[in-house]
């Protein structure tokens, strides 16, 4: 065991935790234990009915796919205006981006269509609530679209482990520390077989249709499978998962996923960091 895996072995929690310094980390400027606005901002709204605020994080990635795969079915009342919410600069703590989401995460979107209008926050609520409106992506069978909903909450209470547990200790946090590496590396390998089993007898999560549990776990687990997520495809063995590389691959290639995984991307060959109109990928080789 390196002595940096050992750093934290003399730590006493105190009877009661106080907030005296900041924890540390990449996003160390922008955590803190209170909620609610730090800046007054007047969200920008553009020309569309839904207002998208977000970034390309695979949370982000979900909306901005299904959006774009409820446009290339011909629902035009899907188009939208995406605009950038940079949660490294506290973009996420303005006035008016807490007045959609009181939980300051993205993303976070507003459809001005209903009266009064309709704010929408958390991943899987946002995907519910358009494949709902667009009558698109989830099953009309009702076993299937049973299904569909179990593996899109499985990916809502799953997902932590992959991201706050595992990403953050593996890749963000400001030294190594074995126990809790071990501890999620576990956990994610375990989901991985959770995942690979089942898609070893399906094509999709919710059977031979494609929807929005895929579209809700391919930017976490696909995304890792595929070499794009916390540079730990050769630590956590993923090539191992077959039938989830092949689910994972499938879907990458489908132009409306091409297109949803760069908006509100600020990094990277390839990236929008607002969309607007279709228009705004003209030009770009997406990836």
């Amino acid at each position: 065991m390196s002595k940096d895996s050992n750093l934290d072995q003399n730590y006493v929690p105190p009877k009661v935790w106080k907030w005296e310094s900041e924890n540390g980390g990449k996003f160390a400027s922008t955590n803190r234990p209170i909620a609610g606005a730090t800046h007054e901002k007047v969200l920008p709204v553009g020309k569309h009915s839904l207002q998208l605020h977000s970034l390309a994080t695979p949370n982000g990635q979900k909306v901005t796919i299904l959006l774009e795969e409820l446009l290339a079915l011909g629902k035009t009342e899907a188009e939208y205006d995406a605009y950038l919410i940079n949660i490294g600069e506290g973009d996420q703590f303005s006035s008016g981006f807490v007045e959609i989401n009181p939980n300051s995460k993205i993303p976070a979107l507003m459809d001005n269509s209903t009266t009064p209008p309709t704010r929408v926050f958390e991943s899987g609520s946002i995907l519910q609530y358009l494949a709902e409106k667009f009558d698109a992506f989830i099953p009309k069978d009702f076993k299937a679209k049973t299904e569909c909903r179990n593996w899109l909450f499985w990916q809502m209470g799953s997902a932590p482990y992959l991201g706050g547990g595992f990403g953050h200790f593996y890749h963000y946090a400001p030294f190594k520390m074995q126990y809790p590496i071990d501890r999620f590396a576990m956990e994610v390998k375990r989901e991985l077989d959770v995942l690979d089993k089942h898609l070893a007898e399906n094509t999709y999560f919710a059977g031979e249709e494609y929807s929005i549990a895929d579209i809700a776990i391919w930017p976490w687990y696909g995304n890792l499978v595929l070499g794009n997520l916390y540079e730990a495809a050769e630590f956590l063995d993923v090539a191992s998962y077959t039938n989830v590389v092949r689910w994972a691959k499938a879907i990458e290639a489908r132009p409306a996923v091409k297109r949803g995984r760069i908006v509100n991307r600020s990094w990277g060959d390839v990236f929008l960091k607002e969309r607007h109109d279709a228009s705004d990928f003209d030009g770009l080789e997406l990836p």
